[in-house]
């Protein structure tokens, strides 16, 4: 295989990916020890999130005419990329803490759901929780006026003589025998 084909190879291989993908987030790792390094990728993995690292003419040739040409401009040094497939900002999740822990990882840009976000809005997206985080939440939400609505519907009932539960003259009558 001729050095072009072997290239397109990559650069086939980083169109596959970022067409799958909701969200990519582009990180500079130079300086991470080796240790560093593999504590990130592991934590990507488990994340369900893809970590690897492609040489920026790969991965320009692949962003050309797309949604991620923005990301372009960032192409400068080591890059590497991780890919979300199934939470969009799981990738950018996983790397704040790491960002925050490993000074010579620095976020460069992403581009989530098909909006560019520069490093600074990256380090904010980093910070939200997940899907399932934001939805019990507001689920949690709804169901604490209830709860308290309810809760004092039954003291009220305690305080009028009963005991919260209908009284059994009130209960349905029982079926009529044949």
């Amino acid at each position: 295989m001729d050095k072009i084909a072997a290239k397109q190879v990559v650069v086939d291989e980083i169109k596959g990916k970022l067409e799958k993908a909701q969200g990519v987030v582009l990180v500079s790792s130079r300086g991470l020890t080796v240790a560093q390094d593999t504590e990130v990728r592991k934590a990507m993995r488990e994340a369900g999130v893809e970590f690897k690292v492609y040489k920026n003419t790969m991965i320009n040739f692949a962003i050309k005419d797309s949604a991620y040409e923005p990301l372009a401009e960032q192409l400068e040094g080591p890059t590497a990329v991780a890919f979300s497939y199934d939470d969009a900002t799981s990738a950018a999740r996983v790397l704040d803490k790491y960002v925050a822990q490993f000074e010579p990882l620095t976020y460069k840009a992403g581009v989530i759901e098909g909006r560019y976000y520069n490093a600074e809005d990256m380090v904010k997206i980093g910070k939200i929780p997940s899907k399932e985080v934001l939805l019990s939440r507001l689920l949690g939400s709804f169901k604490s006026p209830m709860s308290s609505f309810a809760r004092v519907i039954k003291e009220i009932a305690k305080k009028n003589g009963g005991e919260g539960d209908a009284p059994a003259e009130e209960a349905a009558p029982a079926p009529a025998a044949e």
